[in-house]
This record gives structure tokens, C-alpha cells and sequence, in this order.
């Protein structure tokens, strides 16, 4: 049984191009004085289906615990393993810095601090949090390009150095609170094939950064290179190939001001093991890596920053239906013994849009529902569902809102109260912006890993 609850200067950096087994990575932690913190989550070895069937299993209807049937995850952190040794073998140039906005799971973060990632941060609770698990400063960057005072200062007081900006302000307040700034100029790239497009808020243009670069340099500070982001959710792998080309360009700008610069941050979009719209990372990897080696030697350190590539599709959320309305057919409709195109039943259950599924309305995500238990029948993935007359049905949340919809239309069997519906592909931008409007609990997470050989207990 191996402990990663993890203890200042008890990281190491795990060498690029040797990659150790899970278990070497974790054996090799000191075990933490459980004494100076929360007792860590239990984290099983059993499979995703298992997992399920094992809570399902041990809920009681007859129990006084009004919240024994509340909607959780599970969540897969050998998944989030499987991805990080991915990067490293798809795109080895180029270190991962975890984007911790996407999902600051404590577990999530703690696997990836172990594994030597690096962490994107975008506020002093963030840079806060990871410095508690003891990562050092040099593996965080302050990737906010506006940033609020004492957050500069913060920063300053807590030797982190790498950070962003895209506009002559920001390079004053820097200079005022935090003068041993390593800085990175972000510039606007064309994020328009993307679900976010970040751009409307971040990045100088390109004819705007001789200017910001000569004003680093009349203030003094240090500019060590370029960042961009071609948007959230990209499904066009051309763009980081495009984004990079610019970089170079005011690569090659920043000499003119006495600017040698050596370090290209690409940002985020990439897509998670989920493949969305066609794009996968396999293409993403191979365009972006052969352009920043055909455009950059060696002495250019690269970084990038994941976020949804990593969790996606490590989150599992089940859901129980809480109560079934069946909507009135007309007559004509009833006579016809044609399947309605319309939904017939309105289903609801006990997670939501102020809940996990905020990622429908901030991340543009399409949550699809699908059969786990119906009428005491296990049924995650299995193919007898399909078998079952299915209709039309809508999904809702439980709140008292009306703009709590999930889904306007899905295909589903005839559920009752009681039955419980599963969402795959659930990591990414869910969790994080959560809330507990009208009184509902976050969905509980419980941790699993699906490498066979690894054992974790906390």
C-alpha cells in the first residue's frame, strides 16, 4: 500500500525521456505526517463498472441518511496517468503545466505534482494551493494576464517568477510589485475554431507588441518569451501550428529591443482522450511538435497548458432520476402508432446546471444521458439497454429553475423514480464552478485507478 499524501520538497522532477512505472513514482514519496492535514480520500483498484455497481449496491432505500442517493463521480486517476505518460511520449519537448481552473481536484493535482508536472495558475488561491503541496515555485506559472495587486505580491513574496501580461498597464503594476518578474508577452491568436474563444479578453495583437516590448524595456523588467492560447475546447489543429508561426515572429521582433528570448509558452485546447468534432491529440501533437522544432532550437524551454486533456475523460457522474413527468399526447398524435419526434417524459434528476453540469453553459459541452440502473438492472455499457423500446425524453435538474435543462431531447427507455442515469467524459470544467444554489450538495467524488498494478491507500 503506497501513501501519495505528499510533504514539502518531496517532489522530484521525473526525467522526460525515462518514464518510471506509477508505482516507482509513488514508492519513492515519503510518507506524509497525516497529523498536518485532512485524512486523504480512499483511492480503490477496481475497475469503473465495478465501482458503480459497488455504490449502487450499497445504497439502502430504507435508510434514515436522506443524502445516501445523491448523485457522485468516479473518478479514474489511471487515466489521468495514462494521458501525462501520452504527452511525454507524443510531445516530449514540451512540459505540462496543469491548467487547475479546468478541475483543482486535490487528487488530480497531487498524482500530477508527483509525476513532475507543472502547474498554470490563474490567482493567489491557485498559486496557494499548489505551493501547499509542496511544489516548488519554479514549476508554477501566473498565467493571469490582468492580475489584482495583492495577488502580484503574493506572488513576489512567495519566489514564484513566471508570469504573463498583454498590455502596457500590467507591465507598470509588475514593475511596482513585483520587479524580479520573469515575464511572458501573450499575443492574440485566431481562436475562432474553438468552443472559448479567449482572445475576446486576452492577448496583444501583433501590431501592438513593439510597443509593449519597448516599454519593458524603458521600466527595466525582464521579458524571457511568448505565450498564446488558441481558445478552449480548439477542434482544429491548424491553429496551434498558425500560433506558433506568430510567436516566432515577435520572437525575432524582440531582439530589436534588446530581448534574447528562450522560452514559448503554447497554452492550452488541447482535446482530451474524448475526440470531439474530428480533432484527436495524436494530430494536434505532430503538427505543434514539428513546428516549434522546426522554428526553435533547443535552447528555448517550451511549456504548455493542459487542462481538459487530462481529466475529461477521467470523470464518471452518476445520477439518480428523482421524479418522472409524463407529458399529455393530443389525439392525433396518440392515433397515428408513429414514435414522437417530441419528448413524452420529462425526467429529473439530482445533479444540474448550477451543479456539475455548468459545463453546458460555460464550456459548451453536450451531455448525453445514458442507462446504469433501471429497475434494480446494472446496466453501464451494456447493449440489452439498446434492446429496450426507447422515446423521446428531456432531463432536468433538481433545482426550482427553469433554465436547469441537461438535455432538450435524448433517447432513453421508459425510467422510473428511483433509476439512476450515467454521464461519461465529466472532468473537464464541471466540478470546479459548481455550486449548491437551492440548497444542493456538490456530487461526491470517489477515486479509483484502473492500472492494474498499482495499489493506493490513504
Amino acid at each position: 500500500m503506497i501513501d501519495i499524501s505528499l510533504q514539502q520538497d518531496q517532489f522530484e522532477v521525473v526525467p522526460t525521456l525515462v518514464q518510471p512505472t506509477l508505482v516507482e513514482v509513488l514508492k519513492s514519496r515519503v510518507k506524509a505526517n497525516l497529523a498536518r492535514e485532512a485524512q486523504l480520500p480512499q483511492v480503490h483498484t477496481l475497475p469503473i463498472d465495478q465501482m458503480l455497481h459497488a455504490r449502487l449496491a450499497s445504497i439502502d432505500p430504507e435508510s434514515e441518511d436522506a443524502e445516501a442517493d445523491n448523485a457522485f463521480y468516479v473518478a479514474d486517476l489511471g487515466e489521468v496517468y495514462r494521458q501525462h505518460l501520452r504527452w511525454k511520449a507524443l510531445l516530449p519537448r514540451i512540459e505540462p503545466f496543469f491548467a487547475m481552473k479546468c478541475n483543482p481536484d486535490p487528487m488530480v493535482m497531487r498524482l500530477l505534482a508527483s509525476l513532475g508536472a507543472g502547474f498554470d495558475c490563474a490567482s493567489k488561491n491557485e498559486i496557494q494551493s499548489v505551493l501547499e503541496m509542496g511544489v516548488d515555485p519554479s514549476r508554477i506559472i501566473y498565467a493571469n494576464p490582468c492580475k489584482q495587486n495583492s495577488f502580484v505580491k503574493y506572488a513576489y513574496n512567495n519566489r514564484v517568477r513566471m508570469m504573463t501580461f498583454d498590455n502596457a498597464e500590467e507591465l507598470h503594476k509588475i514593475k511596482r510589485f513585483h520587479p524580479e518578474a520573469q515575464l511572458v508577452l501573450r499575443i492574440l491568436t485566431d481562436d475562432s475554431k474553438s468552443l472559448c474563444k479567449l482572445g475576446l479578453k486576452f492577448g496583444a495583437p501583433l501590431d501592438t507588441t513593439g510597443h509593449l516590448l519597448a516599454t519593458a524595456q524603458e521600466l527595466g523588467l525582464d521579458v524571457i518569451g511568448i505565450s498564446f492560447h488558441v481558445g478552449s475546447g480548439c477542434f482544429d489543429a491548424n491553429a496551434f501550428g498558425e500560433a506558433v508561426i506568430r510567436a516566432r515572429r515577435v520572437f525575432d521582433q524582440a531582439k530589436d529591443y534588446g530581448f534574447e528570448f528562450n522560452f514559448l509558452d503554447v497554452g492550452g485546447g488541447f482535446p482530451s482522450a474524448h475526440v470531439t468534432e474530428g480533432i484527436t491529440f495524436e494530430k494536434v501533437a505532430t503538427i505543434l511538435g514539428s513546428t516549434v522544432n522546426a522554428l526553435f532550437g533547443p535552447e528555448v524551454r517550451v511549456i504548455a497548458e493542459p487542462g481538459r486533456y487530462y481529466v475529461g475523460s477521467a470523470f464518471t457522474l452518476a445520477t439518480q432520476v428523482i421524479a418522472r413527468r409524463t407529458i399529455q399526447r393530443d389525439l392525433d398524435e396518440i392515433l397515428s402508432h408513429e414514435q414522437s419526434q417530441n419528448p413524452s417524459h420529462m425526467y429529473y434528476i439530482n445533479d444540474g446546471m448550477y451543479g456539475s453540469f455548468n459545463c453546458i453553459m460555460f464550456d459548451h459541452q453536450v451531455c448525453e444521458p445514458k442507462v446504469l440502473l433501471k429497475e434494480g438492472m446494472f446496466a453501464y455499457q451494456q447493449s440489452l439497454v439498446k434492446e429496450l423500446p426507447h422515446g423521446y425524453a428531456s432531463v432536468w435538474g433538481p433545482t426550482c429553475d427553469s433554465i436547469d435543462c441537461i438535455s432538450a431531447k435524448s433517447s432513453l427507455p421508459l425510467m422510473e423514480s428511483g433509476d439512476w442515469l450515467y454521464f461519461d467524459n465529466m472532468g473537464a470544467y464541471t466540478i470546479t464552478a459548481a455550486s449548491q444554489f437551492n440548497g444542493f450538495r456538490k456530487s461526491e467524488i470517489l477515486y479509483t485507478t484502473t492500472e492494474a498494478e498499482v495499489s493506493l491507500h490513504f
